[in-house]
């Protein structure tokens, strides 16, 4: 039999070109960095240098939110902010601002970024990971998505449930009753003014400066009033004649 062939690296059992290690060696190695970081610390803090806060343990799993953000929350209130408090992000301002992460925001997108985003995550405990759900959970979310569709269904049967096309109905027939009611008020003024004017008011208004506003049967009481102060005329009503 002929003699096996050699690969140019030798043997696969040829294990002798890796590197070995001292394990005292680098234990010890380990054990002198230690106690220079220390001797560095205690230096540091005999100058008078307080050392940082150590960075809080990441141990939260990251969770959906229960509630909805309320970002309506400061609408059209007044908020006092010292000058320079806040300068760039950095800071407290006026916006929307983080307490975990010392940084304010102007608008409502970069807010939401904000809180979704790892530096935020980090910075109030979470790790940014989820938890896996279980066959089990799944299973009971299942269950759950069927009964609620099964109880809409019967409630849309029995006729007891919400109907939205109903209530979008109910809502446009108040809405055009209101429209309705408003032009009622708007011509029961505009006859007030007639009676209250006289003769001179139905067919025309005099201005200040002499001038005829035609058209004043289509013009309230305050356009009529305002006209005559301003001597404008046009006055603010139409001029369109019947």
């Amino acid at each position: 039999m002929s003699a096996p062939t050699k690969n140019v690296y030798g043997t696969p059992g040829d294990t002798s070109f890796r590197k070995k290690y001292d394990r005292e060696e680098y234990a010890a190695k380990a054990a002198a960095r230690e106690k220079d970081h220390k001797d560095q610390k205690d230096r540091k803090l005999f100058l008078g240098k307080h050392r940082r806060e150590p960075t809080p343990p990441l141990d939260a799993l990251t969770t959906a939110r229960a509630n909805r953000l309320n970002l309506e929350e400061n609408l059209n209130k007044t908020t006092l902010v010292p000058a320079g408090a806040g300068i760039g992000k950095r800071g407290k301002g006026a916006g929307f601002y983080c307490d975990a992460c010392d940084l304010t925001y102007k608008d409502s997108l970069q807010w939401v970024d904000h809180l979704n985003s790892k530096q935020h995550l980090y910075a109030t405990g979470q790790t940014g990971e989820v938890q896996r759900a279980t066959l089990e959970e799944v299973k009971q979310r299942l269950d759950w998505l069927r009964a609620k569709k099964a109880q809409e269904e019967k409630d849309r049967a029995e006729g007891t449930g919400v109907d939205l096309k109903k209530r979008l109905e109910e809502r446009r027939k108040i809405e055009e009753e209101e429209r309705r009611e408003k032009r009622e008020k708007r011509k029961e003024k505009r006859k007030a003014a007639k009676i209250k004017g006289g003769d001179g008011i139905v067919d025309s208004v005099m201005t200040a400066a002499g001038v005829a506003i035609d058209g004043a049967e289509d013009m309230d009481a305050d356009a009529i009033a305002m006209a005559r102060m301003m001597g404008l005329a046009g006055g603010f009503g139409t001029t369109k004649k019947g």
